[in-house]
């Protein structure tokens, strides 16, 4: 179950990533209130991970979820730029956040 909260951390952590693009310096009300509740479901369901993860392995694992996700939400919604080397840098991050799975132990 710790898992499945650390990938729900990850995927609120995406949206209140990309919900932070809208808020407009907290003027754009809706933006403002979906960063806040993202943010929050991301840290919760974090902190309900962390009680069974190491905290190293949750925390790089979520950083790392966020910042491939939203790269990826990036180049597709965004018109980032989705280049053969950003893409293995993406590849990569992956290979280390399924690397830090199996190797997390209890």
């Amino acid at each position: 179950m710790a898992w499945l909260y650390l990938a729900l951390a990850g995927v609120f952590e995406v949206c209140f990533t990309t919900t932070l693009r809208f808020v407009d310096h907290f003027k754009n009300l809706w933006a403002t209130v979906g960063f806040l509740v993202c943010v929050s479901l991301s840290l919760l369901f974090l902190e309900l991970a962390n009680n069974s993860i190491p905290l190293g392995t949750a925390y790089a694992i979520w950083t790392g979820t966020g910042a491939v996700g939203t790269v990826v939400i990036g180049m597709i919604w965004f018109g980032e730029p989705a280049n053969v080397p950003r893409v293995l840098l993406i590849v990569g991050v992956v290979g280390c956040a399924i690397g830090l799975k199996f190797t997390a132990g209890k």
